[in-house]
């Protein structure tokens, strides 16, 4: 069976465009929360998240892409080109039909759907554009980014909510194994959305100043967007084409606890991190890093909390973590895509990024689970696993390992 390496590396979000931006960013503990300004915020309490302020969309596409496509397509299009560039692949001297784009979404292009009802509303059903009901399917995101890359090989979108973009790069994972295609790009995209807005701020699930994962004073989440794409391929074709190696995907977990539709359960988090591990044939006591879904709501926390002490148990205070969301907030189904594509820099890098806006420990921490407050840790990776949690009880968990010839 074919190993599978990350080569190539392309993020869009609101602390950074491009790895480097993002990584320096992340490194110093960078905020992405601000005032927002694409939504009308003034019937809320809420008025914060995350936002890609300048997108500079034309830089990356034409200015006939940047009129045509959502703003979900247009973040992955741009995402995959900077790996793709990253990587150093010449798809164009491939065969296309060998290169696949598999991408997770919890929106899809929800933004075309929002002014659809804004549409409605105003004019009844007969006002609606026709062109974006086209637009609205969240296959259109895969499809957009194989047409603009020249790409012609497999492509899907997985819907899996919060986990979508670990559920992705799973998927991209087997089918690179099953040599059913030679490279891969894969991960998630999420647009701000209205919707999700209004939702979560309806659930009481959003702070109102700024993200805590794992404090005593967290008080929830804040919604974001991004996105977030790797190259994958397997470890033949990248040596035979001498790339950079990031790192090496060794295995993965997916589960569904059946528990609520919201509210997490630990155990299936517990499970999905026993299947990864059984998978990576790694021990709990050679995980030196988790990038945990932490997004600070405190049934996420808790859930969290409960999981990792029970799977590490073995590792009073060594096992360090850290949440993405913290700086980023949650960009739905780009999150754990991006936090993939973290991993991938932490296990090459050996650096944890922080936990910001992080000051005293949830009172069920136990002296099990190390958290990466406010500071980035330098500490040696040889591996290092991401975990999602998503709405309907799915829950991903994604190892990746320091990359070794033998």
């Amino acid at each position: 069976m074919e190993r599978v390496v990350v080569t190539g590396l392309g993020i869009v979000c609101p602390i950074g465009i491009g790895k480097e931006e993002y990584w320096g960013n992340a490194l110093i503990g960078r905020t992405g929360i601000s005032e927002l300004a694409s939504v009308d915020t003034s019937s809320f309490d809420n008025h914060r998240g995350g936002e890609v302020k300048d997108l500079a969309a034309l830089s990356f596409l034409s200015e006939a892409q940047v009129t045509n496509l959502e703003r979900g397509s247009v973040m992955a299009i741009m995402a995959a080109k900077l790996a793709v560039t990253d990587s150093d692949v010449e798809i164009d001297k491939m065969d296309r039909s060998r290169v696949g784009v598999f991408m997770g979404t919890t929106m899809g292009e929800i933004q075309a759907l929002e002014r659809m009802g804004k549409m409605r509303v105003m004019g009844g059903e007969m006002n609606l554009a026709p062109n974006l009901l086209q637009k609205y399917a969240a296959v259109n995101i895969p499809t957009n980014v194989a047409r603009a890359l020249g790409i012609n090989g497999r492509t899907a979108i997985l819907p899996n909510a919060c986990a979508a973009g670990n559920c992705a790069i799973s998927y991209s994972f087997e089918v690179i194994k099953a040599k059913k295609v030679d490279l891969a790009l894969a991960g998630g995209v999420d647009p701000f959305s209205l919707v999700a807005f209004t939702g979560f701020n309806r659930l009481g699930a959003v702070s109102r100043d700024a993200v805590r994962p794992f404090d005593k004073e967290s008080k929830g989440m804040m919604v974001s967007e991004g996105a977030g794409v790797i190259v994958m391929e397997s470890l033949s074709c990248a040596l035979r084409r001498k790339a950079r190696i990031y790192a090496e995907i060794v295995g993965y977990g997916l589960t569904c606890d059946a528990n609520h539709m919201t509210a997490p359960h630990p155990d299936g988090l517990v499970r999905a991190m026993r299947l990864a591990l059984g998978r990576a044939k790694a021990k709990p006591s050679e995980i030196d890093c988790v990038i945990a879904h932490g997004t600070g709501t405190p049934s996420n926390d808790k859930a969290e909390i409960a999981a990792l002490a029970e799977v590490f148990d073995q590792r009073p205070g060594e096992i360090a973590v850290t949440s993405m969301k913290s700086m980023l907030g949650h960009t739905m189904g780009a999150a754990s895509a991006i936090e993939a594509l973290t991993n991938a820099l932490i296990v090459s890098n050996d650096v944890i990024p922080p936990t910001i806006n992080f000051k005293m420990a949830h009172p069920e921490m136990s002296s099990k689970i190390r958290i990466v407050g406010n500071e980035c840790l330098n500490r040696v990776v040889k591996y290092g696993m991401n975990n999602a949690l998503a709405f309907g009880g799915v829950n991903a968990s994604l190892i990746m390992k320091k990359f070794a010839r033998g």
